[in-house]
């Protein structure tokens, strides 16, 4: 009898304990809360993470180049969202042996690509600029300093002209400041923006922005069109997201979104994510129907990745799962020579001065 009595009172402790799991909580860093990451993040956290039994916080931050800093150092961040180009800036710059940018994408995974993110670059309504190709020595806001925006600035212009943009001339402002400072008192020509269609900031102007600011259109004849579509993608900007801007599409560039996460070791974290990555699939359908409009663009996929880029084994598993595929990753990145701090580390954050021989 007291054996039974034990048992029982043992077995009631253990459902008073834990009834269900308690769901752990997890963050997921993103972007500005205007633009399109923090909306990504949001709809993960409401239609996929219960599911997994994770409590998902999506936290806005100054951009792509953040977030790689702090899915790396912060405690709680096991999700974040980055640009290809920006994760593709930290490998290279680690190969070029930057110890600091090493350290810091090497324990990366990714856990899937999600959608292209249109690339604006607005000017004046009465500019006489009319193509992204003629930015050269403008006064241009290349996005707050950290973020992907202002790596995507530095990137493309290197690539259209073949230098760094001009320090002189050259802002890092909000973009709510640079655009006021770009119909006001004219100091900034160019506001660059990084966000997926359609965009919070360009959606919420007023019928009469029109008269005051345009999008600059890309021209993929030009001359220097070849070498940026290696790096980034022809998009159209399309009328229909932002009616009181646009009376016809245009065309315009894009560059790719990630879902990445950490090389995490511990059987706990890598099982939640890997239950986050089935109830992705299981609720896919959900996100493209209630979620933002770019979750119609994402595919359950696992394309190639680039040199240095790899996947995550135990979210890719279950993307396979989902798609009955595999993905392919290409490993080992190949060594550049040093080279002199570049304006992308600075944008980064990574320059740091050569010690003295």
């Amino acid at each position: 009898m007291n054996k039974l009595i034990a048992c029982t009172l043992l077995m009631a402790a253990l459902l008073l304990q834990n009834p269900a799991a308690a769901a752990v909580e997890y963050k997921i860093v993103t972007a500005s809360e205007r633009g399109t990451y923090i909306k990504i993040g949001a709809d993960l956290a409401q239609f996929v993470a219960p599911t997994a039994n994770i409590k998902l916080e999506a936290l806005p931050s100054a951009g792509s180049a953040e977030n790689v800093r702090r899915l790396r150092y912060e405690s709680g961040v096991k999700l974040a969202l980055v640009q290809s180009d920006v994760y593709q800036a930290f490998l290279d710059i680690a190969a070029g042996g930057n110890a600091e940018a090493r350290d810091m994408i090497r324990p990366l995974r990714v856990v899937m690509p999600l959608y292209n993110e249109e690339i604006y670059f607005i000017v004046r309504a009465d500019s006489e600029l009319n193509h992204i190709h003629e930015i050269q020595n403008a006064k241009i806001n290349a996005g707050e300093s950290g973020s992907g925006t202002a790596l995507t600035s530095a990137t493309l212009y290197r690539l259209m002209f073949g230098t760094a943009m001009p320090q002189q001339g050259t802002s890092y402002l909000s973009n709510e400041e640079a655009l006021a400072k770009l119909v006001t008192d004219k100091t900034v020509d160019v506001v660059a923006v990084v966000a997926g269609q359609p965009a919070k900031l360009l959606v919420d102007m007023k019928p009469e922005s029109r008269q005051l600011i345009k999008l600059l259109k890309f021209d993929p004849n030009h001359a220097t069109s070849a070498t940026v579509l290696k790096t980034y993608f022809a998009a159209n900007v399309r009328a229909r997201n932002y009616p009181n801007l646009l009376t016809a599409d245009i065309p315009g560039l894009a560059v790719k979104a990630f879902l990445v996460t950490y090389d995490f070791q511990l059987k706990d974290t890598e099982n939640h994510l890997r239950n986050m990555v089935r109830s992705l699939c299981q609720n896919f359908s959900t996100l493209q129907e209630k979620g933002h409009p770019k979750w119609r663009e994402v595919e359950m996929a696992l394309p190639d990745l680039g040199r240095g880029w790899f996947y995550y084994p135990a979210t890719a598993w279950e993307v396979r799962a989902c798609i009955a595929g595999k993905g392919k990753p290409a490993w080992t990145a190949a060594p550049k020579p040093a080279k002199d701090c570049s304006q992308q580390e600075r944008i980064l954050g990574l320059c740091t001065p050569a010690k003295p021989q």
